[in-house]
C-alpha cells in the first residue's frame, strides 16, 4: 500500500499501543506456566500473532477476547513443531531455546529479512549442550535434541534477544546454568524487562558480575497481568510534539523500565540547549535504545547544530539496514543525514521539501516518514506503508484522528 500525506499539524489525544516487548514476554511466560493466565491490554500486530502462533505450535492454548488473551499453559508437548516466526526477530530468538529446553524437534520458518538475521550464537552455544541444528544460513531450518544445563557464553554487542531467549529456557532445565557475557551487554533494559516479567510468573534470575545465574528445575506459575503502553511507539508522537505538533499521549507508565523512555531525556536535552526559539542538538549513545534511532534522525533534523547517533551498528541487521535506510529516506525528502558504519550524523534543516520515499518494508521507517511530513513543504509519498502492521496496525487510523491528511494511492 502506497500513501500520499499532505503536510498538516497534528493535534489531539492518542492512546499509545501496549508494549510489544512486554506483550511477547508475558504471552510466552503465560504459555510456559502451569495453569491459566490472562494477559490484558494487548495491541495485536503481526509480530504478536507470530508469538501466539509459535507458542501454540509448542502446545499452549490462546483465547482472544478483545484486547485480553486467556492463556492455558502447555500441558502436553507435541511430537514436533513447525514454528512460523513471520518477520519477528523476537519470536525467532525467544523460541529457539524454548523449543530446545522442551525437547521438541522443531522447524523454524520466516519471511522478509528474518532468514538473514544471525542466530550463529545459538548454533555455537546450544550445539555444545545437546542440540543439533540443520541450518544452512537461511530459513527454514530445523533443530532437535534436548537442551542440557551449563555455561552459555554470549557476546553483548549483537542482540539482547539471545540473553532473553536463554532466560526463558534455562529455568526449565534440571540443573543450574550461567549466562556469561563476553562483552558489555547492549540493550540491557530489554534484559531487565525480561527479568521483571519472569519474576511475575515465579521465575528467579540472579544478575552477577559475569552475567546471570539461573537456578534449574523452576516452575512457571500462572499470573494475570496487564501490558503497559509502548515507549518505542510513543517516541514518534513525542518527537512530533518536539517539532511543532500538539499531541497528548495516554496509556504510558511514568515508572516504566522500558529503555526507550530515554526519548524524553533526549528531547529535554534539546530543549535545554536550544536557542532563538529553536531546538538544540544531541549526541545519543544508542547501544541500549536501537529502536529510537529512526525517529531520532527526524528529531535531529530540526536542531540548531549537528546531532550525532553513536553505537548503533546493530541496526544494519534489523528489518532493513536502518542506518542506510533512514539516511536515504530523509535525504530523499530534503534532509541532511550521513550514515556511518555505526551511527548517523544529522545536520539541521528548516523543513523537509517532500517527495517519494521507500519504506524498505520497515514499520519504523514508515512512521518516521509520517512524522516528517508534518514539517514538510510538499506532500510525502510513502511506498509500502502497510509495513506498519508489523508493530502498530492502527498507526494511520490514529494519525488521521490527530488531523493527519493522507490518501491511499496504490493498494498493491
Amino acid at each position: 500500500m502506497d500513501i500520499k500525506i499532505q503536510p498538516s499539524k497534528l493535534e489531539g489525544t492518542v492512546k499509545i499501543p501496549s508494549s510489544k516487548s512486554y506483550s511477547h514476554r508475558m504471552l510466552i511466560c503465560a504459555g510456559l506456566s502451569d495453569g491459566k493466565s490472562v494477559v490484558s491490554g494487548i495491541t495485536f500486530s503481526k509480530d504478536i500473532y507470530a508469538t501466539i502462533s509459535s507458542m501454540t505450535a509448542l502446545g499452549a492454548e490462546f483465547e482472544i477476547n478483545g484486547d485480553n488473551v486467556t492463556v492455558q499453559g502447555i500441558s502436553k508437548l507435541p511430537e514436533n513443531a513447525v514454528i512460523d516466526c513471520c518477520e519477528s526477530g523476537s519470536t525467532l530468538r525467544f523460541l529457539i531455546p524454548i523449543a530446545c529446553a522442551l525437547g521438541v524437534p522443531s522447524e523454524f520458518l520466516g519471511q522478509g529479512r528474518l532468514p538473514q538475521r544471525p542466530i550463529d550464537i545459538y548454533i555455537r552455544e546450544l550445539s555444545k549442550n545437546g542440540i543439533e541444528f540443520d541450518y544452512k544460513n537461511t530459513m527454514p531450518f530445523s533443530l532437535s535434541g534436548k537442551l542440557k544445563s551449563g555455561d552459555f557464553y554470549l557476546e553483548g554487542d549483537v542482540s539482547s534477544q539471545f540473553v532473553t531467549g536463554l532466560m526463558f529456557a534455562l529455568p526449565l532445565l534440571d540443573d543450574d546454568s550461567k549466562i556469561i557475557m563476553k562483552s558489555h551487554l547492549e540493550s540491557k533494559p530489554y534484559a531487565d524487562m525480561t527479568v521483571a516479567c519472569l519474576n511475575l510468573f515465579g521465575i528467579e534470575i540472579t544478575e552477577t558480575d559475569y552475567g546471570y545465574f539461573i537456578k534449574g528445575n523452576q516452575k512457571y506459575i500462572s499470573h494475570n497481568c496487564t501490558v503497559e503502553g509502548d515507549y518505542s511507539q510513543a517516541a514518534f508522537f513525542f518527537t512530533a510534539n518536539a517539532i511543532g505538533n500538539n499531541i497528548k499521549l495516554e496509556n504510558l507508565s511514568e515508572n516504566s523500565v522500558q529503555g526507550d523512555k530515554k526519548i524524553l531525556e533526549i528531547i529535554d536535552e534539546m530543549c535545554y540547549n536550544g536557542k532563538n526559539g529553536r531546538l538544540g542538538h544531541f549526541k545519543a549513545d544508542c547501544s541500549d535504545i536501537p529502536d529510537l534511532v529512526p525517529i531520532l534522525a527526524v528529531l535531529g533534523s530540526f536542531g540548531s547544530e549537528k546531532s550525532f547517533i553513536l553505537n548503533a551498528k546493530r541496526l544494519k541487521i534489523k528489518e532493513s539496514d536502518r542506518l542506510l535506510a533512514i539516511s536515504s529516506v530523509l535525504n530523499e525528502i530534503g534532509g541532511k543525514v550521513t550514515a556511518l558504519d555505526d551511527g548517523l550524523i544529522i545536520e539541521p534543516v528548516d523543513e523537509f521539501r517532500g517527495g517519494e520515499i521507500d519504506s524498505f518494508g520497515d514499520h519504523r521507517i514508515v512512521m518516521c516518514g509520517a512524522v516528517a511530513s508534518t514539517r514538510s513543504k510538499n506532500p510525502v509519498i510513502i511506498k509500502g506503508a502497510d509495513a506498519v502492521s508489523k508493530s502498530y496496525p492502527d498507526f494511520f487510523g490514529d494519525f488521521k484522528k490527530l488531523g493527519g491528511n493522507f490518501n491511499v494511492i496504490n493498494l498493491e
